[in-house]
């Protein structure tokens, strides 16, 4: 147990390292993007106003506001701050409203379709590419090169092709949107409905892609740990295959387990490509209209979120494999 101890305390270490460098970060980057955001808000605000020097009383306002006239280490302490209050401050782009209002309207619709589309391709590409391993024959030659294609098209291009077979060519289902533009969010069955309809194209989107991943990472690990010197020493001890197997695909699994934690670690991410094709309403929509509208305190928050989702992942991790991997209790006793 002191190993262990040891190894914890060494990981927890580095994670907190990790997440002040990335609060730094999360700061200093955004604000190196050239432009004045708040100059767009004035010109917003200040429409229809002739006045210069009311104009200029409009911007004085602002720039007070978000605090883009002080010294850059008090910025950053005003940022500690709005973090740890929770709302991290107004956005630029979407005043009144604070970041966190923006970031909770928007991350549930990503989280619904991030996570179970996640979930879904790599539960059907893991078990695809465990039975290839183990079958051969034909249904391996036909799943390795349909995996490879897969895996091989862009995120963009699966979207664009499932939205043009679909929605423009077949007509079946929307082409945008998270509902219909015509409806307000409500828990009619209506409303459900035309969710699950919008719904289909961007999650099976995502899902088809991680098929093809999952897969083929699934059958080379499968397919090298049935050819291990273990696996050949039990069946010539003459134990049965079923319980041979179970050794083989747990092992095989570990490395696929790491890229499910860094699948959902960095969900929120990956869900830039799909909202922005099919305008879906979640959190990578926000992203891209915060960057184009130099919205500092949005952007900053969107990425501490998905770097705070990455380093909690991977930390997870670390603490689960040295629970279930013999080999890194040994390494831990040595």
């Amino acid at each position: 147990m002191k190993g262990y101890r040891d190894y914890f305390l060494r990981k927890l270490g580095w994670f907190a390292i990790t997440v002040v460098v990335a609060f730094i970060l999360n700061f200093t980057l955004p604000r190196l993007m050239p432009g004045d955001p708040v100059a767009a808000i004035v010109a917003r605000m200040a429409q229809g106003m002739s006045n210069a020097t009311g104009v200029q009383a409009v911007y004085e306002q602002y720039t007070e506001l978000f605090a883009t006239d002080r010294p850059i280490p008090e910025q950053f302490f005003i940022y500690i701050r709005n973090v740890l209050n929770g709302d991290f401050g107004y956005s630029i782009s979407q005043y009144p409203r604070t970041v966190g209002e923006v970031i909770n309207a928007s991350v549930w619709w990503t989280i619904a379709l991030q996570f179970p589309a996640i979930i879904v391709g790599w539960i059907l590409g893991n078990t695809l590419g465990a039975m290839a391993a183990y079958l051969r024959k034909g249904f391996d030659r036909v799943l390795l090169p349909v995996s490879l294609f897969l895996s091989n098209i862009p995120p963009f291009g699966m979207a664009v092709i499932l939205l043009v077979i679909f929605a423009v060519n077949l007509k079946w289902l929307p082409t945008s949107g998270g509902y219909r533009f015509d409806m307000v969010p409500n828990s009619s069955w209506e409303f459900v409905w035309s969710v699950i309809v919008h719904y289909q194209l961007p999650f099976w989107s995502i899902v088809l892609i991680t098929i093809g991943g999952q897969a083929i990472g699934m059958r080379s690990m499968a397919i090298y740990e049935l050819n291990a010197d273990y696996v050949k020493y039990a069946r010539f001890l003459g134990i049965k295959d079923s319980k041979i197997i179970r050794y083989v695909f747990r092992n095989a699994m570990l490395p696929q387990i790491t890229g499910l934690a860094l699948s959902i670690g960095t969900m929120v991410f990956g869900a830039v490509v799909a909202e922005i094709i099919f305008n879906y309403p979640g959190i990578g929509s926000t992203m891209l209209t915060a960057v184009l509208g130099g919205d500092y305190p949005l952007i900053s928050a969107a990425t501490l979120i998905i770097t705070f989702m990455v380093l909690i992942a991977f930390f997870a991790l670390e603490i689960i494999y040295g629970l279930i991997d013999p080999r890194i209790k040994a390494a831990q006793s040595e």
